[in-house]
């Protein structure tokens, strides 16, 4: 598992890396059309993956982003497909808690992030659970007004520790 080695002036150490705790590991920027949700999947799963999280886990978070990403084209973006998202990630929760956080901004209309909501879940129908899946996956979502335009979303998954086996554990 990643182990926070030492942390000074906004940056961490983890085995041997420098992490900061204020600029971004990885950033993108990506149009608005569903076609490139695929490669932020693949490039969350890949990144959760070599973070140390399960491959369930994993697969949540790249889910959670999926459909923070489809929202915003969606529903801020009303579909256009050349409006731009960015998406920026941190290896750390939040300073000093190995994990990940991710950013999602746009310039899609701006809402009061109060309104933010899933769907009712008794009606049963297709679509409008992203808001449900994205909450229930990570550990805690903020959407916020961004100072002139656009939205963002701020979505913080905090690394667990891995199982260990009865036989990890014996030979300990």
């Amino acid at each position: 598992m990643d182990e926070l080695v030492h942390q000074s002036e906004g940056r961490a150490v983890r085995e041997g890396r420098s992490v900061s705790e204020t600029k971004p590991a990885v950033e993108i920027r990506l149009l608005s059309d569903p076609m490139y949700l695929a490669g932020a999947r693949e490039l969350v799963l890949g990144l959760t993956r070599r973070l140390g999280f399960r491959q369930d886990e994993s697969g949540r978070i790249a889910l959670a982003v999926d459909e923070a990403l489809a929202n915003v084209i969606n529903h801020g973006y009303g579909r256009q497909l050349d409006k731009p998202i960015w998406m920026s990630i941190w290896p750390n929760a939040k300073p000093g808690v190995p994990g990940l956080r991710i950013v999602v901004e746009d310039e899609a209309k701006q809402i009061d992030p109060d309104t933010i909501c899933g769907r009712d879940l008794d009606d049963i129908k297709p679509g409008g659970l992203g808001v449900h899946i994205i909450k229930e996956v990570m550990d805690s979502v903020v959407y916020e007004r961004r100072e002139k335009v656009g939205m963002r979303l701020i979505m913080t998954k905090a690394l667990t520790p891995k199982p260990t086996s009865a036989r990890e554990h014996a030979n300990g």
